[in-house]
């Protein structure tokens, strides 16, 4: 499952969600916390529900919806939801304000045994960066995100352009997700308006090891599809150097050069992201 560019869509807007799936996005999220105001959110869950539900919402992407973190909002989110059990077109939770590997349990009981659903935990507190290896490691888990804006707010940092403030959370939630087999996403860019600076910092977040990232408008979906996407320079390149390990293990050989460089097993395992990222993309 590619999950490059996961998009938030207001629960309280229907239109836009069902509109969300044409925007090229991996991942669509139809929201139910922070987007949608505390006296909107019964009028979202009938929404949320409603769209998906719907037989003529047929969309080629995941699904999933942002809950809230915590009781009663949430139990009222999961009783609108699922009051006539799973629903087809959901695919995933994603639970905001993950704070310790309980609270993804705790999900996971709520929905009790009638639907299983895998959840994207969204990291956005110090003890959710804190205990991200321990969150990621939850078999429930699908997927770490990392949210740097209420990070900031909760620790008390200003938010820099440089982002050097995160960014030990953001390499610790990475690192996390690697270390448990797990996929990581990256926080938002808020000025959806600043494709440039989306561009530079996705460019970031993939040299630091991240699957996908947060988009909060659909013009960004674009451009975070296209850098999650191995150029046909990179395919050429892994394609070469695992074509020469191929040749070098039928001949018994431990070491190869490809285009005059020594290659050894990062390397090797690089080529085999830049692969498996580049077949899961030609798959969308």
């Amino acid at each position: 499952m590619v999950r490059r560019s996961v998009l938030f869509t207001p629960g309280d807007r229907p239109e836009m969600c069902r509109k969300a799936p044409t925007t090229g996005a991996d991942v669509i999220v139809f929201d139910l916390e922070d987007a949608v105001a505390p006296q909107r959110k019964t009028e979202a869950r009938e929404a949320v529900r409603d769209v998906l539900t719907d037989p003529e919402f047929d969309p080629d992407c995941e699904v999933c919806v942002r809950v809230n973190a915590t009781d009663p909002t949430r139990a009222a989110d999961l009783e609108a939801l699922f009051e006539d059990g799973p629903i087809a077109s959901l695919e995933s939770l994603m639970l905001p304000k993950v704070g310790s590997p309980d609270d993804v349990r705790a999900l996971v009981d709520d929905l009790g045994a009638d639907v299983s659903l895998p959840v994207l935990a969204l990291l956005e507190s110090a003890d959710g960066v804190l205990a991200a290896p321990e969150i990621a490691a939850v078999p429930a888990t699908d997927a770490l995100v990392f949210g740097a804006e209420d990070l900031a707010a909760d620790i008390g940092a200003t938010r820099t352009a440089a982002g050097t403030e995160v960014l030990y959370a953001r390499e610790r939630v990475v690192l996390a997700a690697a270390a448990n087999d797990c996929p990581a996403i990256d926080t938002i860019v808020s000025d959806f308006e600043d494709e440039a600076a989306l561009r530079e910092d996705v460019d970031f977040a993939i040299q630091l090891g991240y699957d996908g990232k947060l988009a909060i408008h659909p013009a960004q979906v674009g451009p975070i599809n296209e850098a999650f996407t191995p150029s046909a320079e990179e395919r050429e390149w892994a394609d070469r150097v695992l074509a020469a390990k191929r040749e070098a293990d039928a001949e018994g050989r431990g070491v190869f050069a490809v285009d005059g460089e020594m290659i050894d097993a990062p390397l090797i395992a690089r080529a085999e992201r830049i692969r498996n990222r580049a077949e899961a993309a030609d798959e969308r």
